[in-house]
């Protein structure tokens, strides 16, 4: 493990989403079904319970959070009074539990799926990306897609890039109109698309497995390499600027915050199992600082 993370916070069985907000961090426990923030001093706050499994954050333009649910394939708003109500239903779009999302500043979110039933060892398959706009429209924003995962927007609210992880890669989209895309574009390779569905051989065969991940000020991309126990600093084209070792624990997911930005946080557990990771609390919060700050949403 790189010598300059810290931990935060742990005890938690496998968090995902952490978003920097209203100068805190919030994130998903997906077995403790419950959405938490986590302010400058450690405290742990429970801001919501989704009982089909929290993942994906964001936030309206009146404030209002946004949490993908992942086993209903519902994104759900979270009310002023407290109250979790139904946003959209993409039981429709998504081919597997929903997980990563990220929302513009017009309220448009985009949900990744993972496409087939990870956790009960079906074949690997292609998925949709999802768009909901801020009246509630579904549309399919994307197909073809390798398990979209990890999704970011410029600063300038014109691109959505997406982490492919069982792709070897991650893609851009122009946004081209309120939840839709134009077509799709490498924005890093690692290696070759898998030819195998056995999900065992893919992750076996990548070079990069990119989950959750963050844009940062330069344009690069900060993303969870599951594989690989690391997060790297990708450049677009694909050249790796950066990488921290994570040790012994894989990281899923990361995000810039702090009051400057510069604080990676990073989701750690063992695995990423559900079998493993239900019933214990090994989870934990990392941090490293960097020096280039955050940009773009989240």
């Amino acid at each position: 493990m790189d010598a300059r993370i810290r931990e935060i916070v742990s005890g938690f069985s496998f968090l995902e989403g952490p978003r920097w907000h209203d100068d805190r961090l919030w994130l998903s426990d997906f077995y403790m079904h419950r959405v938490m923030s986590i302010d400058a001093d450690g405290r742990v706050t429970t801001v919501a319970e989704v009982p089909g499994q929290p993942s994906g954050l964001g936030w309206l333009p009146d404030g209002r959070l946004l949490v993908s649910s992942m086993r209903d394939r519902r994104v759900l708003r979270l009310e002023t009074d407290g109250r979790l109500v139904e946003h959209a239903d993409l039981s429709n779009i998504a081919t597997g539990h929903i997980n990563d999302m990220v929302v513009g500043e017009d309220g448009t979110a985009w949900v990744g799926n993972f496409g087939f039933d990870l956790m009960g060892g079906a074949p690997i398959a292609p998925a949709r990306l999802a768009s909901v706009t801020l009246d509630g429209t579904v549309r399919v924003a994307a197909e073809g897609l390798h398990f979209p995962n990890g999704s970011m927007i410029t600063p300038d609210g014109k691109t959505l890039i997406v982490c492919e992880s069982t792709g070897n890669r991650i893609s851009a989209f122009d946004i081209v109109g309120p939840g839709q895309l134009g077509p799709r574009r490498d924005w890093a390779v690692f290696g070759p698309l898998p030819q195998s569905t056995d999900a065992t051989t893919v992750v076996q065969q990548a070079v990069v497995t990119p989950d959750g991940a963050v844009l940062d000020a330069e344009g690069a991309v900060w993303c969870a390499d599951v594989t690989h126990h690391r997060v790297l600093r990708v450049a677009e084209g694909g050249h790796i600027l950066q990488e921290i070792s994570t040790g012994d624990m894989g990281v899923f997911a990361c995000t810039l915050g702090g009051a400057d930005r510069r604080t990676l946080y990073l989701c750690v557990a063992p695995d990423s199992s559900e079998h493993n990771r239900a019933p214990s609390r090994e989870a934990a919060l990392w941090a490293v600082q960097v020096e280039v700050p955050g940009a773009g949403r989240p």
